[in-house]
């Protein structure tokens, strides 16, 4: 049963989520065809790019991408607090990237529309306010751009996507962090790559490079344009429109995880533990399933088990999956 995208995107309840993408019929359109024969890898650069460019224009951040051969899948933060700071003459210039201004408006930004015009415009103006923190037009600039980009190359018509995107609420600290290690493991689970670092396409590897940039000669990776990444708050806490956690913590996070899904240890625990699953309240055991492949089993909102019922409440539901997952999962102090 599919779900209406105002039932997905509550922004009351969290401005996480995240979005899966795949091509249609799960055909490997952005890597190696093999039925087809041809490479089509060069087009994981294209997602890139335009969120690169969409980031410059949305009142939405990204904070963790994996570009797989098939698909990819996105963490998003809907920055409505940045959204506030936009007066109409920055929403005009931002939403006019994408799309041709209409005559009202531009009569209104010349100074020459009387005072019905100027209501109209101020209307259409606030229509795409809104629009500029809507995950779902957000989703709707970058994949018709890159399906037509793609048919384009291919010289042919028709669907390029499996359907629309897929959107998961990402409800607390746990929520997010669950998801972004997810995401970010998506090549090692796949076997494509041994270490995040070597994860081409990957948030993870972006955040490592611009730490630290790899050798060449260490590493076989391929060149991804760059996208700025909602950043992580920094040691001393001091600026809280962040993800909730520091990037040390999430490294060693994500290494950890790492090293178990390529080990094969699942069920097996060594001592060096990550303390941010100790402070979140999670379980170690169950956090190895959830980071295997086809490991995130939860629903259309991820998060603690308080947190999963009142999110359904407020959307006036009275089940939502991933109650027994959460329950596993984050532990209840």
């Amino acid at each position: 049963m599919g779900y209406a995208r105002q039932s997905l995107v509550c922004l009351n309840d969290t401005p996480y989520y995240h979005v899966i993408s795949r091509c249609v019929r799960r055909a490997w359109l952005w890597g190696f065809d093999e039925y087809a024969g041809r490479d089509y890898s060069h087009r994981k650069a294209w997602v890139i790019e335009r969120l690169e460019f969409l980031s410059r224009i949305f009142a939405i951040n990204t904070c963790a991408f994996a570009v797989m051969s098939n698909h990819y899948h996105l963490v998003l933060h809907v920055d409505q607090p940045r959204l506030a700071l936009w007066d109409p003459h920055e929403i005009i210039e931002r939403w006019s990237r994408l799309f041709a201004i209409p005559t009202i408006v531009k009569r209104w930004q010349q100074g020459l529309a009387g005072e019905a015009e100027t209501a109209a415009a101020m209307l259409v103006i606030e229509r795409w306010r809104q629009r500029l923190f809507d995950v779902s037009w957000f989703m709707r600039c970058l994949n018709e751009h890159l399906a037509r980009r793609a048919n384009a190359e291919d010289r042919c018509t028709g669907r390029f996507w499996e359907g629309r995107f897929k959107s998961q609420a990402l409800l607390d600290d746990a929520g997010l962090l669950t998801a972004m290690a997810y995401v970010d493991l998506n090549p090692l689970r796949a076997g494509i790559a041994a270490t995040p670092e070597e994860s081409d396409f990957t948030s993870i590897q972006a955040r490592i490079r611009a730490l630290k940039p790899i050798r060449p000669d260490t590493a076989h990776t391929e060149e991804a344009p760059s996208l700025p990444l909602f950043p992580f708050r920094d040691e001393a806490g001091a600026n809280t429109s962040t993800i909730p956690t520091t990037f040390r913590d999430y490294l060693e996070l994500v290494d950890w995880s790492g090293r178990i899904a390529r080990d094969g240890k699942r069920g097996v625990i060594d001592g060096q533990i990550p303390p941010i699953l100790e402070r979140l309240n999670i379980d170690p055991l169950v956090w190895q399933d959830a980071m295997r492949v086809r490991g995130n089993v939860f629903g259309r909102a991820l998060g603690k088990l308080d947190h999963l019922r009142l999110h359904a409440q407020a959307l006036g539901q009275s089940r939502i999956k991933g109650l027994s997952q959460a329950r596993s999962l984050f532990r209840t102090a």
